[in-house]
């Protein structure tokens, strides 16, 4: 299985976007800061997320992103379908065609470790990741880190 940083991030800033939101819409920008990701990437990930109808932009001053649905009914698994990530841990992609055009001796495995990672993500909601102490801590972390640079550039 590869998840890519595509994937990561993906999860990453929609997790941002939940702890954040309250109510208003959240800059890229913000995200950006906060993650440590790209501008650009960020734009392109959540071009991904818009068309994939679990996010909403809203233009002009004040703008930026809310999630479409309740955190508790978007599942990390569907964050990570969104921005083309496959969750597969065979290398023939699902085909099994692993070992001249049939397949090898672990295809079963490997399809059977990819169905339950899949379950796994499918899972977990965003509301689920935001209860998490360890998570609200991080997050908690992340903007005390934002104010000290603020302050220090005063």
């Amino acid at each position: 299985m590869k998840l890519t940083t595509k994937g990561r991030y993906a999860v990453t800033a929609m997790l941002d976007l939940a702890l954040h939101h309250k109510g208003e819409p959240v800059s890229l920008a913000e995200i950006s800061e906060r993650q440590d990701i790209s501008l650009s990437y960020l734009e392109q990930l959540f071009a991904k997320l818009r068309k994939a109808g679990l996010v909403v932009s809203m233009r002009g001053p004040g703008g930026g992103y809310q999630l479409c649905n309740d955190p508790k009914e978007i599942a990390i698994a569907d964050i990570i379908a969104a921005v083309d990530e496959h969750v597969d841990a065979t290398r023939c992609g699902g085909l099994g065609d692993c070992q001249d055009n049939r397949r090898c001796l672990t295809h079963d495995l490997w399809t059977d470790l990819s169905n339950q990672i899949r379950v796994f993500l499918s899972g977990i909601t965003l509301a689920d990741m935001t209860e998490r102490a360890d998570v609200r801590q991080t997050a908690a972390r992340q903007v005390k880190r934002l104010e000290i640079v603020a302050d220090s550039a005063r």
